[in-house]
């Protein structure tokens, strides 16, 4: 489908050459949307076109722009403010354009481009429950997946546990020191929640033992740390495990287990779910052997304890330690590991890691190192850094357990959506199991919305009350908008009205709701090259907004006209499938009625 800048610019070409025998490329003519206080659908920025007619700008729009209306049938007329050409079409284009929006099957959809790219979201640890900062990561990694897929990529969903390291010896420790035996099935807790209360008991072992030892010897915290039993106890842990210790080995995979069970239920309550999972455990052992490699071709260096490191103070950076001393693995040697093993499985074009930017620059080491070591393709990973999520009474902290736990707000929103609908009275002729239904997608839905909407790079701030809200940029105000239009096609179904594009004329409204349709596949492109779904989650809104006031002001049902009566059931249609297809793409589920 050609779209009205494209169009533009093709008319603008052939003024050009016609007016001043010049052949200007369609990449230096500048577009842009018109302001809402002129008149016009389409700005032409002539500033450039001077040039090229030796006239002032002013004189170069007017010329262009009787060329246009003259040769055109498509430009019903212009004005030209300050050497800017504001360009107005036809209703008769817009009628075609919009017949072209319904005809076109998957509209929005891009076509294939033969690309693969993995997109890496979760990576929890196995020491804790998924929590509110998780739930950003999926949503941003389920949605970027889905928007890249809108693009034509195919997309390769994945996940890499963290399944090991001194963090889940610390949970382990803890259990045996002081679990009694404890399991899901005796306590009634979810496995990953079992596991995390553990963490935060390890945490509290640490800090008695730690104070005892200061009160004791008056020392500081961080020597008497050092000198912590249990501290000493988790490190040894780890290194047994990595040994391949059975009796270590066994109850890690026995407590891992729990959590895998307890992860399970909350990716699908959250809608979430993955084509690949890797398991740090799993990869670990590549990464020791790129390190080994490294070590031979002199890439690296190995220090008198044992240790080795990468010196990147040429590079701008600092030295990086890639093995301790006692020859344990860091993160850093594990995403080496893994990175390798991914690209030998797909072949990926971009590998883009969606993690907190808390980690910028450990990603800016992975790809220098990966670099070093002669893969070529280091240049294609990407990482998709995004900002922190705050609740209005701070920040969170999960080795002292005031996290907000991943299930438990899952179930408030659907709480506060129960609560909402019920005040509100949306619920009629509903019954019981409908609602239920209704309340948790609802809640889902602003839960998605709410995190989803803001630019992936910024802090957010997550209020579940205002989440919720009807009205508003909020998930539940266009999963309602979409109810009411479904309402209203019912309606004109039992009428008996059957929609059609039949060429009435067409209301300003109505060109102003075509104009944001046909940009919908542009939308598609910008957010997938900026890896921002909040650009359609936006979109969603404004076109959500424009059928309420398109509602508001004009007569649908009871119009007396036949034709525009047809032609206005199709738009309403239309908006309800873009809607569809664009809150999808954010994993938000639209309810048929409300």
């Amino acid at each position: 489908m050609k779209n009205p800048n494209e169009f533009i610019v093709e008319k603008a070409m052939q003024a050009v050459e016609a007016l001043y025998g010049v052949k200007v490329e369609a990449g230096s003519l500048q577009l842009q949307a018109t302001r809402k206080e002129f008149e016009g659908d389409v700005t032409l920025v002539v500033f450039p076109l001077a040039r090229v007619s030796k006239k002032s700008p002013d004189i170069t729009a007017q010329e262009i722009g009787n060329w246009l209306t003259s040769n055109t049938s498509e430009v019903s007329s212009f004005n030209v403010v300050k050497g800017f050409l504001n360009i107005k079409m036809d209703g008769s284009f817009w009628g075609n354009i919009f017949k072209e929006i319904v005809d076109t099957k998957d509209f929005g959809q891009h076509p294939s481009n033969g690309k693969t790219v993995m997109v890496e979201y979760s990576s929890p640890n196995t020491n804790k429950p998924l929590h509110l900062g998780h739930i950003r990561n999926n949503l941003l990694g389920w949605s970027v997946s889905r928007l890249l897929e809108a693009n034509g990529y195919n997309v390769i969903k994945a996940n890499l546990v963290n399944d090991r390291g001194i963090h889940i010896c610390k949970s382990m420790l803890a259990w045996l020191k002081r679990g009694n035996g404890e399991t899901p099935q005796s306590s009634g807790k979810k496995g990953d929640h079992l596991v995390g209360d553990y963490y935060v008991e390890f945490n509290k072992m640490l800090t008695e033992e730690v104070n005892a030892i200061m009160a004791e010897k008056g020392i500081d915290k961080e020597a008497a740390e050092k000198e912590a039993t249990c501290l000493k106890e988790a490190q040894q842990m780890l290194f047994k495990w990595e040994q391949g210790d059975p009796e270590v080995v066994g109850l890690w995979k026995k407590m891992n287990g729990w959590v895998y069970d307890g992860f399970d239920v909350t990716y699908k309550n959250l809608g979430i779910s993955f084509d690949k999972i890797y398991y740090e455990s799993q990869t670990y052992l590549l990464g020791k052997a790129l390190v080994q490699k490294g070590l031979e071709k002199g890439i690296f260096e190995k220090r008198e304890d044992g240790s080795v490191w990468c010196d990147l103070t040429g590079d701008g950076l600092d030295q990086k330690l890639l093995l301790r001393s006692d020859g344990t693995s860091v993160y850093m040697t594990q995403d080496l590991g893994t990175a390798e093993r991914r690209h030998e499985e797909y072949k990926f074009d971009e590998m883009i890691y969606v993690v907190g930017n808390e980690q910028n620059y450990h990603f800016q080491v992975l790809k220098l190192i990966l670099s070093k070591l002669g893969f070529d393709w280091a240049d294609a990973i990407y990482h998709l850094s995004y900002g922190m999520v705050e609740l209005p009474e701070g920040k969170m902290k999960s080795r002292e357990g005031t996290v907000v736990d991943a299930d438990d707000l899952i179930e408030k929103m659907y709480s506060t959506a129960k609560e909402t609908s019920l005040a509100l009275g949306k619920l009629e002729g509903m019954s019981e199991q409908e609602q239920d239904a209704l309340f948790r997608m609802l809640g889902l839905g602003a839960l998605k919305y709410f995190i989803i909407k803001v630019d992936p790079r910024k802090t957010m701030l997550f209020d579940p009350k205002e989440s919720i809200d009807f009205n508003g940029n909020t998930g539940p105000f266009i999963q309602y908008t979409h109810a009411r239009i479904k309402s209203i096609l019912r309606k004109g179904e039992e009428q008996g009205i059957i929609p059609a594009v039949t060429g009435a004329k067409l209301l300003d409204k109505e060109i102003d709701i075509i104009k944001l349709l046909v940009g919908f596949p542009a939308k598609i492109a910008e957010a997938g090259a900026a890896h921002s779904p909040a650009l359609v989650a936006n979109y969603a809104y404004e076109l959500a907004k424009e059928f309420n006031q398109y509602y508001h002001d004009v007569t649908i049902l009871k119009e007396e006209d036949t034709a525009a009566r047809a032609q206005r059931l199709v738009l309403i249609k239309v908006i309800a499938q873009v809607l569809v297809k664009a809150m999808d793409i954010l994993g938000i589920t639209l309810p048929e009625r409300m």
